[in-house]
């Protein structure tokens, strides 16, 4: 075998250490583990207390089967079905249900008894039951002369046999296939799926959401981020639709709060849902996110919120139509800033490029690597590259059907139309029989809740501006000739959306059972535009259908010499399967001579509050505060009631919702945010500044108790 030269060996050590900054099992409290990964993690030697197996065990009462995915994560806090999760997480379901008489969401609100819960349009509580690896039998449809395109095809209807025959011989249950590793490893997940969710308790907006968007990401944090939910079944105690015979879930297993919190340097665990992490992705991938993608969304998001505030000045009515949405647009345009940040700060793009030349020289080194691996970064790059050229017109596409709620429906109307010709497991997963009810009901909610046809329609024409201004050859011809060169913008504007019928529920529900013919037939400018653009989403689907083929190749070569040349394993990145994080309560030091302590305290909220939104704390709690009527919730450190807590779990979005477990399985908190310097955590994460955020149980219960006087629910969780 060739040896490597002097200068490629010292590279290669150089390289090392640098590598040993970003891979994803460096430090002991990294990582978002799957459930396969936790009896191999020596928890007990970091500091818990409990067997194990009590955490994960399909033969025991196992604490996973307290967690539930509900929007983001929740879990279960009695044995009557009663869930703690974010305020913000329950945010969407609250403002559903919110009128300007009856405003749940900026006054709170309050079930005294079973009967006065209100059901939240839409949310369901998923509960993770098993698992197992089906990675050989999803790749045996892969054959070596098929096309990309063929090959995602074949893999994506594999799935969805796996899926369809899982639940068959699993009655009741849900089944999905999530990829681990891109190309190499596929795992099936069964879940038990519960339909009927009621609020409970949702504390006003100024406890809930106390700072806003000016303190998201932020720390110190005051906010009490909480909401309390509750699952129902039917009376034989299967999942149903909401229906008032419906009884409480039984969960397996319920965590147990502690009202003693937890202190400074304690051991803590997170379990929950953590959504996309992006760690084992290649330079190529970074600079696109960085210099391309993240900026332009930002960008795009921040302008759609300073158009919805402005819109919502003119009456509650209006402002309640925009809150979820302005809230989720704030929400990643304020992440992406801080990504964007944090990328520069850590030089993180260089340090990848630093990693990727001295793994190329490794593969370059031994000709069995190098057949093997030698174009791989080579193809990734011009993937990405590609993908750049292709942004200015894609994100316009995109964008059209994200954020114009008629179009929206039509393109989903007229897809539906053509993939409900297909058999089930030939269409497109939102059209198959088992999701299609799911998607109607979220089109209605949709329209009942968020739709405000001049918000709508101020986007449309901001996006129909910016595809005018596009390069000859990227233009999109098909809404380049809405434009009549006769009419003003504005006025054609006004009569193009006073002439569709896509914003009436009733007329929507007409259409979803006809065919194209007669989708066609139909005199409404929407769907006419619809069908035009519609062949522009096909091939825009059948190219990524075909770059995803490339990419699972490619990133499978990339994970596999990767932990060759490291000389490791790596766990899979997090996509939105239960997960296990652990870590210590601690502050950090963001910056030269600033320390952060590891907890606020209600005293942080009397010095934040202006009476102005979003520091308007409610008069009742401030008595409370000044009276220092803190009962036995006082942390006995500070004196005072604590209110938000860090720690250095690894999470990302997802984890909203999660419970922060201390060593002895019990609940004293619930995770809701990273730190400013944390946002980087998709792509890396580092001990020195990736900080979790939470509401410490002790303010959850002192505002049950003493501002919400929910003693009911106190009683039910045990607290006396």
């Amino acid at each position: 075998m060739r040896k490597p030269a002097f200068r490629q060996v010292f590279s290669l050590l150089i390289a090392m250490a640098v590598i040993l900054n970003l891979t994803t099992i460096v430090a002991a409290d990294e990582g978002m583990w799957p459930l396969s990964e936790i009896p191999k993690l020596n928890l007990q030697e970091k500091g818990l207390r409990i067997d194990p197996s009590l955490i994960y065990d399909p033969a025991k009462r196992s604490l996973l089967y307290a967690v539930v995915q509900i929007g983001a994560t929740g879990s279960f806090i009695s044995e009557e079905g009663l869930i703690i999760t974010n305020h913000h997480v329950a945010f969407g379901s609250v403002q559903a249900v919110s009128t300007p008489e009856r405003d749940y969401l900026k006054n709170g609100f309050l079930a005294k008894s079973r009967a006065e819960e209100i059901p939240a349009p839409g949310r369901t509580a998923r509960i993770t039951e098993s698992f197992q690896d089906v990675s050989a039998e999803v790749l045996s449809v892969a054959k070596k002369n098929m096309s990309y395109v063929d090959r995602t095809r074949a893999i994506e209807k594999k799935i969805k046999k796996i899926v369809a025959e899982a639940e068959k011989a699993n009655p009741g249950k849900r089944a999905e296939v999530a990829e681990m590793f891109p190309g190499k490893t596929y795992w099936l997940f069964l879940y038990t799926v519960l339909r009927d969710i009621r609020l409970v308790y949702v504390p006003p907006l100024a406890i809930g959401n106390f700072g806003g968007e000016e303190d998201n990401w932020m720390w110190p944090r005051h906010t009490g981020d909480f909401a309390l939910m509750r699952a129902y079944v039917g009376p034989d105690g299967s999942p149903a639709e909401y229906n008032e015979k419906n009884v409480p879930f039984k969960p397996k297993t319920y965590l147990k709060i502690n009202p003693l919190g937890t202190e400074k340097g304690d051991f803590v665990f997170l379990l929950g849902y953590p959504g996309r992490t992006y760690r084992h992705l290649p330079a190529s991938y970074i600079a696109y996110e960085q210099n391309i993608r993240m900026p332009a969304v930002a960008d795009w998001y921040e302008w759609q919120i300073k158009l919805m505030e402005e819109m919502s000045q003119t009456s509650r009515e209006v402002a309640l139509k925009h809150d979820s949405r302005i809230k989720g647009l704030a929400n990643t345009m304020k992440n992406y800033r801080g990504k964007l940040a944090g990328l520069k700060r850590l030089n993180y793009l260089e340090q990848k490029r630093q990693e990727e030349r001295a793994l190329q020289e490794f593969i370059q080194a031994d000709p069995k690597r190098q057949a093997a691996y030698d174009q791989v970064l080579a193809r990734l790059d011009k993937i990405y590259d590609d993908m750049g050229s292709e942004f200015p017109r894609i994100f316009i596409l995109d964008n059209l059907r994200r954020s114009v709620t008629p179009l929206q429906i039509a393109l989903t109307v007229v897809e539906a139309s053509i993939e409900r010709q297909k058999p089930d497991l030939e269409r497109n997963a939102a059209y198959m029989d088992r999701n299609f009810n799911r998607l109607k009901q979220r089109i209605g909610l949709t329209l009942s809740s968020s739709f405000y046809l001049p918000t709508d329609m101020a986007i449309f024409k901001e996006l129909m501006k910016r595809s005018l201004a596009l390069d000859e050859n990227q233009r999109i011809k098909e809404l380049n000739r809405l434009v009549m060169p006769d009419k003003n913008l504005d006025d054609w504007l006004v009569e193009f959306f006073n002439s569709t019928k896509m914003a009436d529920p009733e007329f929507v529900k007409s259409l979803w059972d006809k065919k194209p013919d007669e989708i066609k037939k139909i005199e409404d400018p929407m769907i006419k535009l619809a069908l035009a653009l519609y062949p522009e989403y096909k091939k825009i689907e059948e190219t990524n259908r075909a770059r995803k083929g490339q990419l699972d190749e490619l990133q499978a070569k990339l994970v596999d010499v990767r932990q060759e040349f490291l000389g490791q394993q790596f766990i899979p990145d997090a996509n939105g399967t239960l997960r296990l994080t652990y870590g210590r309560v601690e502050g950090y030091e963001p910056r030269d001579a600033v320390y952060y302590k590891p907890f606020t305290t209600v005293q942080g909220i009397v010095e934040k509050t202006t009476g102005q939104e979003p520091f308007n704390t409610p008069a009742a709690l401030l008595q409370l505060i000044n009276q220092r009527k803190f009962g036995r919730y006082v942390n006995p450190s500070l004196d005072q009631v604590s209110v938000c807590l860090l720690y250095s779990t690894d999470t990302t979005g997802g984890n909203s919702g999660s419970p922060i477990i201390n060593a002895r399985g019990e609940l004293v908190g619930v995770n809701f945010d990273r730190a400013w310097e944390a946002t980087i955590n998709d792509f890396t994460w580092n001990h020195r500044f990736s900080r979790s955020i939470g509401v410490d149980i002790r303010y959850v219960l002192w505002i049950l108790k003493e501002f919400a006087g929910a003693n009911n629910i106190l009683e039910e969780i045990g607290i006396k």
